[in-house]
């Protein structure tokens, strides 16, 4: 693109004045010639930190990406941009792969978008070596590591291909859920030479997380739908058979809801999957077999009707909500059931042929002690948000004031008695059973297991009979949680001492846990206070105290007016963001339209005319 900045790019196609934190970063690194590795939360413009510079650079930019509905997402988003892109994957007809070829052999293309497998196969090998490939782009790059949550194995052909080259082109990878161990795995399995690495953090400051022990989880998804039905989103459920019902449940009280698991055929998925991100039915219903690479800007909330299995999965899925950097919602609805429901999913696990016997029970306990540390996020009373990030290996003040634990009313309680009967309980018994007999045993069960594995006689059995069960429970998951005990990550898990039981038993320093308040009423659901709340303003933020929300409903009839005339998702059209900024500038030249949020030349040409007549009431 001859001697055209990076600025004037970022502007000229994708509208913005001015690149995120990490995004330039990452852009000057790859230019250089440097591999590169940039971790980013959902919603940070990772995509922007590939594209532009394939628009720069001489020759091809491939870009591996793991599922046919985030390539033709991203490239419908680049076309809409004015920027030439294409996907060659297996719904293709053989006519129009190799018209894609073609195209690309002469320069019509600078980015494309292909699926690991094809990388391999002879004809792509081909027309890789007759060309220049200037960068490999691996997208959702935690697909490479087999300790990540989604590994897949065809990511392990891509460096098969790139030694089949004719010379090494840069090699960049992205991806929004990386620990340690999978950043490392990430690096060696890519091979990358001293890469640029840049984390710009995995805090989503425009979340709201909360966790919700509700008995009718139901009655809870109807009260937040029906307030809130005007909006877009998705709600997780662990089985295809709860799918089912919820979606089912939902559609017979008239909510526009659709559903997506496995069970279904590759049709109906996709004509699922389309009429969700067409916002022909605005709530999906789904297990997790959907959501990668689905890049609907507007959903505004993700309800997670069980618990999901760890926290990547966790954060990756409910980050799908408010990816255009509104304000949205994460609700997680808890049972101990989900825990159980999990753990089976977890030991009936062969998925892998790859791994031996031995890697396969390194994989299974690995995956149960990340089922813990979920199950910890659902019991714990601190903060959410710092719980994730501590995850992840991020430290703040634990008090973020946007999650429904810090703004629940605590109070310190003294479980010091409590725990040392635990702890004295764990210590009689030898070590030998789980949370689940221990917790039985302290409160006075009568129940068959107790007769059998002879707790009746232990020193502690019904020494808190007079305390909840449910409390109980909170109270041996604080003291695992705070090393006072451990539970092992076998198939069937024990309680196990740690050093800190023996001092808690001697010590006289008192064990103090934040409990909830009782409180008289459950809060009801309020949409206009996530709604019309108020941002600070910044380089990309609104000050939705001067929306017009009557002008900004106008907007969005009109985009999806023209949504179905293009048959394109009317977020790519114009995502919720740009939409509110039109209905706060209300803009009435070419120029004004330009200064719009995500408003870009082909944008303003394309569209421009029909919102500004929208805009000026006519």
């Amino acid at each position: 693109m001859g001697n055209v900045t990076k600025q004037q790019i970022l502007k000229q196609y994708f509208g913005y004045d001015a690149f995120r934190e990490g995004q330039e970063e990452l852009i000057d690194s790859i230019l250089s010639g440097q591999d590169t590795f940039g971790i980013m939360p959902t919603g940070a413009g990772k995509s922007l930190c590939y594209q532009i510079p394939a628009l720069m650079l001489e020759g091809i930019t491939l870009v591996i990406s793991p599922l046919i509905s985030l390539m033709k997402d991203q490239v419908g988003a680049l076309n809409q941009a004015g920027i030439h892109a294409a996907y060659l994957n297996s719904s293709l007809t053989v006519n129009q792969y190799h018209k894609a070829l073609d195209c690309a052999r002469t320069g019509t293309y600078k980015i494309i978008y292909v699926a690991p497998e094809r990388l391999v196969l002879e004809e792509f090998l081909d027309f890789a070596r007759q060309v220049r490939i200037a960068m490999i782009t691996v997208d959702e790059a935690h697909c490479v590591s087999q300790w990540g949550q989604d590994f897949r194995p065809s990511y392990l052909k891509i460096m098969e291909f790139v030694h089949q080259l004719a010379y090494r082109p840069v090699i960049s990878a992205f991806t929004a859920t990386a620990t340690k161990e999978v950043k490392e795995d990430v690096v060696a399995a890519l091979q990358l030479q001293n890469p640029k690495l840049v984390t710009t953090g995995f805090d989503r400051k425009n979340l709201f997380y909360e966790v919700s022990h509700e008995k009718d989880k139901f009655a809870r998804v109807q009260s937040y739908i029906e307030a809130h039905s005007d909006e877009s989103g998705i709600i997780y459920c662990l089985t295809r058979k709860t799918v089912e019902e919820v979606c089912e449940r939902l559609q017979h009280l008239g909510v526009a809801a659709t559903r997506y698991h496995a069970g279904l055929s590759d049709k109906e998925r996709r004509e699922n999957q389309d009429d969700f991100l067409y916002d022909n039915c605005p709530v999906m219903v789904a297990t997790n077999a959907f959501g990668m690479g689905i890049d609907k800007s507007n959903v505004r909330f993700v309800i997670h009707y069980n618990m999901p299995k760890n926290i990547e999965s966790y954060y990756q899925e409910a980050g799908r909500a408010g990816r255009d950097g509104e304000e949205s919602r994460c609700i997680l609805l808890y049972a101990p059931q989900d825990v159980i429901i999990n753990q089976l999913f977890i030991d009936r696990n062969t998925d892998n042929e790859m791994l031996n016997d031995e890697e396969q029970s390194l994989v299974q306990e690995r995956d149960r002690e990340r089922l813990r540390q979920m199950t910890y996020y659902c019991t714990t009373n601190e903060c959410l948000r710092d719980y994730i990030l501590r995850y992840f290996g991020e430290y703040s003040s634990n008090y973020c004031g946007k999650c429904s634990n810090c703004l629940t009313e605590f109070e310190d309680v003294d479980i010091t008695e409590a725990a040392k009967v635990l702890i004295q309980c764990v210590d009689a018994s030898h070590q030998r059973y789980g949370m689940t007999v221990i917790t039985d045993a302290v409160h006075g069960s009568s129940n068959a297991k107790m007769k059998q594995t002879g707790m009746e006689r232990n020193p502690s059995y019904g020494k808190l009979a007079g305390t909840p069960i449910f409390r109980i429970r909170q109270i041996m998951n604080y003291l695992v949680y705070h090393d006072y005990l451990m539970v092992t990550t076998d198939a069937y898990p024990v309680v196990k001492l740690t050093k800190q039981s023996l001092a808690a038993l001697e010590d006289r320093k008192p064990i103090i846990m934040k409990i909830a308040k009782e409180q008289e009423k459950p809060a009801k659901e309020n949409k206009k206070s996530t709604k019309r709340s108020t941002k600070k303003k910044g380089a990309a933020e609104l000050d939705l105290t001067e929306l017009d929300y009557a002008l900004f409903d106008q907007l969005r009839q009109l985009r999806m007016m023209i949504a179905k005339e293009e048959h394109t998702p009317p977020y790519i059209v114009f995502s919720d963001k740009a939409l509110k900024d039109m209905a706060i500038r209300k803009p009435a030249t070419n120029a004004d339209f330009l200064e719009v949020n995500g408003v870009g030349e082909s944008k303003c040409k394309k569209y421009g005319a029909r919102f500004m007549a929208v805009i000026a009431g006519k």
